[in-house]
């Protein structure tokens, strides 16, 4: 029986991974952690992880005798660029706590799974910004970036050496009904159904062309999933896969929402954010993923603006971005 521990579980990955997980492997399975006093979400199992205190860490996965960790706690793009410092240090050594402890445990018998979010921001402005190979050059020009690409290292490097089952995806911007907007370049496409639900117009802080690539949250949980229980022996990747969704830019998107709501309207106004996402791809090459795990995104551009305008709530605190 699996017991599987997400650090992280309060984020916007982390909450609906953790309902995914339970429903498969059972609620009592599945220990939900970050560095918040309560679980935002429900969860059934709960503990208090700062992800910087591996001795804590330990003492739980020792509690719980955990098989599989997910590490979700970070500090993302637009957040990251605020806090260099704090972002690498949380970033970096959030997942070196998290791999050394797999190393460790490995050598005791003990094996460890491993799972840990890359991103397309450790891509970079001369990175082929068309359906980027999964193997390309790599200049991120963020914090946040920086980071990714230093992880993705690191995650390769414990799987060679160690041989420690370390597993990822470099997610695209992740869109989701369930959290609000949580400081990431892409995030203008969830602030946009908010303020299209609450009758306002909508300020985007990117251009109306910047076409980044996307992912439905449904699509992001089943590739996640799908990636830790495939066969380890079948995985060619051990750096980070790319993970394709779908591309639209701001414009599209808005238009989108406009088949729904006719009234609602979109003005642009980009910020510090508009040259992150200019560094980054359009469009993802994910043959790798599709050859190795079976991965195939399900979710398109009208689905996904239907099921958003349909599950957002509109009373309150929810919409808070």
């Amino acid at each position: 029986m699996e017991k599987i521990l997400v650090i992280g579980a309060n984020g916007q990955i982390g909450s609906e991974l953790v309902e995914a997980l339970a429903a498969q492997h059972g609620a009592n399975n599945v220990i939900a952690a970050d560095i918040s006093p309560a679980s935002l979400y429900g969860a059934a199992v709960y503990e208090i992880i700062d992800v910087l205190n591996a001795a804590r860490i330990t003492e739980v996965i020792e509690q719980y005798q955990v098989t599989q960790v997910y590490q979700l706690a970070a500090l993302l793009s637009a957040t990251g660029e605020k806090a260099p410092l704090k972002a690498w240090e949380l970033n970096m050594d959030g997942l070196l706590n998290i791999l050394e402890i797999a190393r460790i445990r490995g050598e005791a018998g003990k094996p460890l799974k491993v799972f840990w979010p890359s991103s397309i921001a450790a891509f970079g402005p001369n990175t082929p910004p068309v359906n980027t190979p999964q193997y390309t050059v790599m200049d991120p020009s963020t914090i946040y970036g920086i980071s990714k690409l230093a992880g993705e290292r690191l995650c390769e490097y414990y799987f060679d050496k160690y041989g420690v089952d370390v597993r990822s995806i470099r997610y695209p911007g992740i869109i989701s009904f369930k959290s609000p907007p949580g400081g990431g370049t892409t995030d203008y496409a969830i602030a946009i159904f908010h303020s299209a639900l609450r009758g306002e117009g909508y300020s985007c802080f990117l251009e109306a062309e910047t076409t980044l690539p996307m992912i439905y949250m449904p699509d992001a949980i089943r590739a996640t999933i799908t990636l830790m229980d495939a066969d380890a022996a079948k995985l060619s990747v051990r750096s980070s896969y790319n993970v394709a969704g779908l591309s639209f830019n701001p414009r599209e998107l808005a238009a989108a929402i406009k088949q729904n709501l006719p009234a609602f309207d979109i003005h642009y106004a980009p910020d510090s954010r508009q040259a992150i996402a200019a560094s980054w791809p359009q469009s993802l090459d994910d043959a790798q993923a599709r050859t190795d795990w079976g991965w195939q995104a399900q979710v398109g551009l009208q689905d996904l603006v239907t099921d958003m305008l349909k599950n957002i709530r509109v009373d309150g605190k929810e919409l808070a971005a």
